[in-house]
């Protein structure tokens, strides 16, 4: 946990850099990837529509002790009371969840509850029946629709107002539609039931993958005025430089989500069995962890690319270029110093050496002038003759 805590430290004081914005063309890839396999899952498999928006009679059958052909003795059951009947069965735990078309008549209900109880050797008055209405599952899917409309409308209007800037708000926009794409993308891939509960997990992971992208954005905004000011970084490099200093902040957030949502998921699908509990924490479990990967990957890179063709943040970035230029020139020259250093304290030597008498070998191949023994003693004029 210490080293995690140092780890996170040193991003946000800039010690360590993960390099994600000029990056994006692999968490692009990975999007794509991603959004092809949700759109397989939407156009090829579809839906799986629930008995709230499609109508129909539903019936859970609780502690049951052998699955053995559940499927089979479930239709077998239907069968003998309403013979043609559309019958989809599924199991969780220990409980059996069989859908039909609308029984309305409470006599029919009654008898295939009975037939049910027989099959799976459990008492009738323990197997639960709901009855929906088409009627009902219509009007929840309009509102559903009309509530993300708006949501969307005060969402880039908020954004837009509190950064000063559309592009913000359009990026934030692109991360919210890369979740929900995604996520609803998962449920059709794995045959999960759409339901009202997991209509309304889709709207909260909006509102939680929003939260963490205006954190981040906001820690862009600030880096952003920095820059202008001293004209250090671009705006590429401030954005990166942002999303390092609230990575851990992002993770932080995410597993303290993540670990209520992933028990209520664990028991709703080993001990309650099929519900509104089960649908709204898969929802929200699969939609949050998608949401941060949104915030940090997708969110910040599109921002960055939207802005950086800006005429201010061009201006910017050749400041920027030129300032980093001089810092390299500059440590360049720093680290050659010490070299000249050593060069001058040898020369130093050399010369002492020759004062001396005693240069060595080594000495006359960088003055090849010195040279040692009596050839370096001065010459004596000669004496004259009288």
């Amino acid at each position: 946990m210490r080293s995690f805590s140092q780890f996170g430290n040193d991003l946000y004081t800039g010690k360590r850099s993960i390099d994600i914005v000029s990056r994006q063309k692999t968490w692009y890839t990975v999007s794509l990837i991603l959004l092809a396999l949700a759109a397989a899952g939407l156009f090829g498999r579809g839906l799986n529509i629930g008995l709230e928006f499609k109508g129909g009679s539903e019936y859970q059958i609780p502690s049951v002790s052998n699955f053995s052909n559940f499927e089979a003795r479930a239709k077998t059951a239907i069968g003998t009371v309403n013979p043609g009947s559309n019958v989809v069965v599924t199991k969780t735990a220990n409980t059996v969840r069989v859908q039909t078309e609308n029984f309305q008549s409470t006599t029919v209900t009654d008898k295939v509850k009975t037939a049910l109880a027989s099959q799976f050797k459990v008492s009738a008055t323990s197997i639960s029946a709901n009855t929906i209405g088409p009627s009902w599952g219509a009007s929840v899917s309009q509102q559903a629709i009309t509530a993300l409309i708006w949501f969307l409308i005060l969402v880039s209007l908020v954004l837009a107002a509190y950064f000063r800037t559309w592009k913000m708000s359009i990026a934030a926009l692109i991360a919210l539609a890369h979740d929900l794409v995604i996520t609803v993308g998962i449920y059709a891939l794995a045959g999960f039931e759409v339901t009202p509960a997991s209509v309304i997990g889709f709207l909260t992971i909006l509102g939680y993958s929003l939260y963490d992208t205006v954190v981040v954005f906001d820690k862009v905004r600030e880096n952003t005025q920095e820059a202008i000011g001293n004209g250090r970084l671009t705006f590429s490099q401030a954005a990166n430089q942002a999303v390092n200093q609230t990575l851990v902040r992002s993770i932080n957030t995410s597993v303290v989500a993540l670990l209520p949502v992933a028990s209520i998921l664990f028991i709703g699908y080993f001990l309650l069995g099929p519900g509104t509990l089960l649908d709204l924490s898969l929802a929200l479990f699969v939609g949050i962890a998608v949401g941060t990967y949104s915030s940090i990957f997708i969110a910040t890179p599109v921002l960055a690319d939207l802005r950086e063709r800006e005429p201010a943040m061009r201006a910017l970035k050749k400041r920027a270029t030129r300032y980093q230029a001089a810092q390299a020139r500059r440590a360049g020259a720093d680290d050659n110093e010490p070299e000249q250093a050593d060069a001058e304290h040898e020369g130093r030597d050399v010369v002492h050496a020759s004062s001396r008498g005693d240069a060595s070998a080594a000495d006359r191949s960088v003055h090849p002038f010195v040279q040692t023994g009596p050839r370096n003693q001065p010459r004596r004029p000669p004496k004259s003759k009288r």
